[in-house]
């Protein structure tokens, strides 16, 4: 039974009607990784016995009851889901307890089968991690990065090996492999989904988890299953109108949409990304939004650089951590170069230093909040400024981290608009509505104020409506070599 390319609700409902088996989806998923992993490096640590023995022992009666599902590598604690976290220093970690996301992606009746690559710590727009023993490669052009840090998740999903993935995003990890590889990402309001019982928050709050997926109902199913405070935790999203699921039912009001067809300093960008935006724009303002040209008037370089503090110091704390648990200092081979340079960096940071930097971080929310207030309902922007990197320019074994973030052609100037989102805390999503004339996909980057994930959702579902986006196949297609 083929799955072609549907999306995961269409995929629970061939189950429902009994038109296939978990089992059958389960077979064809480990058969579309076996044809194409070899390419891509996208899928590890498969857990097929864990997998079987879930549809043995009955699926959850959710929206995504026997719909074959991938766990990025990083996060998502799990007791049946080893994991290597990027990180050759936690290689085969096994988890003594269930994380609060992963069992609320479970209840929806997901058969989760392994985990997908990530770069080590989750830093970095590439997936790069030397654990994995090799980049992991987009479908659309193998020569080219899928994305990072959910870079695997990225391209299992638009290779076709599973319609919906779990990623995560501290500085645009969901949109960035989202733009790199034609799929919808959706990054919601901070605290949206919960963290625990591992942690409050990831990196001042900055990171969340979230899905690449091919469907914005899918997003959106998934979202309200998992969305939510847990137990202990220390702030919450404020509530939400509708779910997530009730907002794409409905068409949202006429917004005032702000362009930026440059970077968000007013610096140019690749010319086909900046053509991808133009385009967006005449959409949206063929659909009856009002739409005019305006950038946000915030401090984006203190932004950058407090957002490179806090994730420095964050790198040198887990480091620290597992070697002080493993009683040993750290030795050669224990984290690739970015991950050293980062905790040399952090070396050089007082406590002092870090709090500034979180107070940075909040006085750039602020700023941003009040470009949104009373002006625009939506930023529309690229989602990166340049087509997707090939692979190697951001490799994790460059030891300079604040360069390789900060520095001329670091990260900052290939991805200047997704983190200032996961600073901000505003819900901001990844669209793929524009193509290449070489075929690579270019993202298109929705931001909306802090709480205004329905409306936002709600545009992405009505830009869906108008421009269908799983309408192309990618050269690397599990379903075809399966």
């Amino acid at each position: 039974m083929a799955m072609e390319r549907l999306d995961a609700t269409a995929l629970a409902e061939l189950v429902a009607r009994g038109e296939a088996t978990p089992g059958e989806l389960l077979d064809e998923a480990l058969a579309r990784v076996a044809a194409v992993n070899g390419e891509l490096n996208a899928v590890v640590l498969v857990q097929e016995e864990a997998a079987r023995a879930a549809i043995a022992a009955g699926l959850p009666e959710g929206p995504f009851k026997g719909v074959p599902f991938l766990l990025k590598d990083l996060g998502a604690e799990a007791q049946a889901y080893p994991a290597h976290n990027g990180s050759a220093l936690l290689r085969d970690t096994h988890y003594s307890y269930n994380s609060e996301i992963f069992l609320r992606m479970q209840a929806t009746g997901v058969v989760t089968f392994g985990r997908t690559t990530a770069p080590e710590g989750g830093v970095g727009p590439v997936t790069e991690a030397s654990v994995y023993g090799g980049p992991t490669r987009n479908p659309w052009d193998v020569s080219r990065t899928s994305g990072g840090s959910s870079g695997g998740a990225g391209a299992a999903v638009a290779a076709g090996i599973v319609p919906m993935a779990h990623g995560s995003d501290g500085g645009g990890s969901v949109r960035i492999p989202a733009s790199s590889c034609g799929l919808f990402g959706f990054k919601p309001t901070r605290a949206r989904f919960p963290d625990g019982p591992a942690a409050g928050e990831g990196w001042a709050g900055m990171a969340t988890d979230g899905f690449l997926t091919r469907s914005v109902r899918d997003n959106a199913r998934m979202m309200d299953a998992c969305a939510g405070p847990d137990l202990g935790q220390p702030y919450a999203a404020p509530p939400m109108p509708m779910s997530y699921s009730e907002a794409i039912t409905r068409p949202p009001r006429r917004l005032r949409v702000a362009v930026c067809d440059t970077n968000f300093s007013g610096g140019a960008i690749d010319p086909e990304c900046q053509r991808a935006v133009q385009d967006a724009a005449q959409l949206l303002e063929d659909l009856g939004h009002h739409v005019e040209p305006a950038r946000p008037q915030a401090d984006h370089d203190m932004m950058m650089q407090a957002w490179t503090r806090i994730v420095g110091c964050g790198t040198a704390l887990w480091v620290r951590e597992t070697l002080k648990k493993r009683g040993r200092a750290l030795e050669a081979g224990d984290v690739q170069g970015v991950a050293r340079g980062a905790i040399a960096y952090a070396a050089g940071l007082t406590g002092p230093d870090y709090l500034a930097a979180v107070d940075s971080i909040h006085a750039f929310g602020r700023q941003m909040a009040r470009f949104f207030a009373g002006s625009y309902d939506v930023l529309l922007s690229a989602t990166l400024a340049e087509q997707p990197a090939k692979v190697g320019r951001f490799s994790h074994e460059r030891e300079d981290f604040e360069n390789y973030r900060i520095g001329p052609g670091g990260v900052f100037d290939y991805s200047p608009f997704c983190a200032a989102f996961n600073a901000s805390g505003q819900p901001a999503a990844s669209v793929p509505l524009h193509w290449t004339a070489e075929g690579l996909p270019v993202g298109l980057h929705l931001a909306a104020p802090f709480g205004a994930d329905a409306e936002l959702i709600a545009l992405c579902a009505e830009l869906e409506q108008a421009r269908p986006f799983a309408q192309r196949r990618p050269p690397i297609d599990a379903a075809a070599l399966a």
